[in-house]
């Protein structure tokens, strides 16, 4: 009776093995394509998909694109771009809701790994083709780039709203001290050009927002309250 042997690499990945990811920094060095008459073949059987259009341009995008210029990056490769949107571990909410958002335009299980020493940030991740493009978002550091909000977030009040929201949760925060009547709704980032987009947006909103080096806040409590239930801030 013959012996069935398996491979060693089999389901792993170089997100989860240190071999798996070294083979690949190999290839990648010497420009070497192990798998391109595969890849080609999927492709003529319709298994690999070989078109990527443009995102419909809704709600569900404008918080997509909030959210990784706050907590996100892409980065580029030979053949693919990679996605990463970084979060607490302890917020569940945040890394169910940024999943299932990230599935639905991309089309594929978005990869999800636990990172750091204690455990305490979760990164969501996919790789595909023309990501940058298609989101018009500029690939490297976000605390590099300069983006101006889209025209069309600009111009239709509920997807500023979701832009908003996108950018709240990944880099704001809600606190309320009653013994001091101390009410703030803050967005903190280095960048100035989100700096910038975020004042701009809670303007058009009808908002007083107040404007320092590194934040936005508001602080009168009746805009405090209403805009966290306006962009729905940390409701999952």
């Amino acid at each position: 009776m013959s012996k069935r042997i398996t491979s060693w690499n089999k389901g792993l990945t170089k997100e989860t093995d240190a071999s798996v990811l070294k083979i690949s920094e190999t290839f990648k060095r010497k420009k070497l394509d192990n798998f391109k008459e595969w890849r080609n073949k999927m492709k003529k059987l319709g298994k690999i998909r070989s078109t990527y259009p443009s995102f419909k341009k809704n709600g569900d995008l404008a918080e997509l694109i909030g959210v990784i210029l706050g907590d996100g990056h892409i980065e580029s490769f030979p053949r693919s771009e990679s996605i990463t949107i970084s979060c607490n571990t302890k917020n569940k909410g945040f890394i169910k809701r940024y999943k299932n958002l990230m599935q639905r335009f991309f089309e594929k299980k978005p990869y999800e790994g636990i990172v750091g020493l204690n455990k305490g940030c979760t990164r969501i991740r996919i790789y595909q083709k023309n990501i940058s493009k298609r989101l018009c978002i500029p690939i490297g550091n976000r605390k590099d780039i300069n983006f101006k909000t889209p025209r069309w977030i600009l111009e239709n009040k509920e997807c500023l709203k979701r832009y908003l929201r996108g950018l709240y949760e990944a880099e704001g925060s809600f606190c309320v001290h009653k013994p001091t009547y101390t009410y703030k709704f803050l967005f903190g980032n280095t960048n100035k050009s989100l700096l910038n987009n975020v004042y701009q947006a809670l303007k058009t909103l009808g908002f007083h927002p107040h404007k320092s080096k590194y934040q936005i806040q508001i602080s009168r409590k009746e805009e405090v309250y209403k805009i966290k239930d306006l962009i729905k801030f940390r409701q999952y």
